[in-house]
């Protein structure tokens, strides 16, 4: 079996506090990784506090607060290790959490991205929002997830232990070949953060390239650190990348027709939000819609010359959950 060299790479921006807490273990239980902190520019004291306490960790100095998207796609350029974990730094690891996911890639070769089972570190017997156990689409471009479908989380008692395919794996705990993220040329740094590790599973699932969830590898995410779901810049990020991620990839006789309905599911969401009293996040939806038909001709330019029709697991979640009121996976 051969032995694969990991890089674990933390992307970091004024995000001391973070590192002080969840560095420690990353070092503790990733012997067989070399651990890189990426910086997008920060202005605190991250990295002589790592460089400080730390020596053994490499460090990246990105030129400006590039995103998550090209603050990666900046960092990875002076990685060399075959495989990447991009961590959060709000992820707390655990013992062995490498070994399973190591062992996956080595015997699989058309496995080439990959996460782990993401518990909420403030609640560690439930599933964490971003991800949990491991992503798919409807066919009008809503995520979802094994664990956690909207704002319903399921508790962990052991039901998603297992190692499966999946349509996306989350962006707060990342593996991905080096080979396959650069044939792709990375992450859409149009998309800034939010929905990017999506688009790029997406572009991946359309060049058969295969994602998998591990149950057997356990993280914890605090999730929210740099925004959370109460900041309408969040649900501007979301729901543009969304729109922009759907342009991009899919198949050609559903394009139109697909986003005529997401955009007016879009515009339901806008008018819960009005009657929530939620006003920066109904204009947050509106702007997003504006730069989406700005920006429009452009990411179509983007598209891929290969785009599948099978890219989603169910019609409409949205119908599923509201209308049906299948609130968790298993009840799909």
């Amino acid at each position: 079996m051969k032995d694969l060299k990991i890089a674990v790479v933390i992307l970091n921006w004024n995000g001391q506090k973070l590192l002080e807490q969840f560095l420690p273990s990353i070092i503790q239980y990733s012997q067989e990784a070399s651990i890189y902190v990426a910086d997008n520019s920060s202005t605190d004291d991250s990295i002589l506090f790592v460089k400080t306490n730390f020596p053994t960790v490499k460090i990246i100095q990105n030129k400006g607060n590039f995103g998550f998207a090209k603050g990666y796609n900046e960092a990875l350029q002076e990685v060399e290790e075959e495989i990447y974990a991009l961590v959060n730094s709000d992820i707390e690891v655990t013992e062995n959490w490498l070994q399973p996911i190591l062992s996956l890639f080595e015997n699989e070769a058309k496995t080439s991205i990959i996460q782990p089972k993401i518990l909420d570190y403030k609640n560690k017997e439930y599933f964490e929002y971003a991800g949990a156990g491991g992503g798919f689409i409807d066919k009008f471009g809503f995520p979802f997830c094994r664990g956690r479908i909207f704002d319903t989380i399921e508790k962990d008692n052991g039901q998603y232990n297992d190692t499966t395919e999946i349509f996306w794996a989350s962006g707060a705990c990342f593996f991905i070949r080096k080979d396959v993220f650069r044939e792709l040329n990375g992450f859409d740094a149009d998309f800034f953060a939010h929905q990017e590790e999506i688009d790029l599973c997406w572009r991946a699932f359309n060049k058969r390239y295969i994602a998998k969830y591990c149950g057997q590898s356990t993280v914890y995410h605090v999730g929210g650190a740099t925004l959370n779901t109460e900041n309408p810049k969040k649900t501007f990020l979301n729901f543009r990348n969304s729109l922009w991620m759907m342009t991009k990839n899919l198949p050609t006789n559903k394009l139109f027709p697909v986003l005529f309905i997401r955009l007016s599911l879009d515009g339901i969401a806008a008018i819960r939000f009005l009657t929530q009293g939620k006003y920066k996040h109904l204009w947050a939806v509106l702007e997003s819609h504006f730069y989406f038909y700005i920006y429009l001709f452009k990411f179509i330019c983007k598209r891929s010359e290969i785009q599948s029709e099978n890219y989603y697991k169910i019609k409409s979640i949205v119908y599923r959950y509201f209308i049906k009121k299948n609130k968790y996976f298993k009840h799909l």
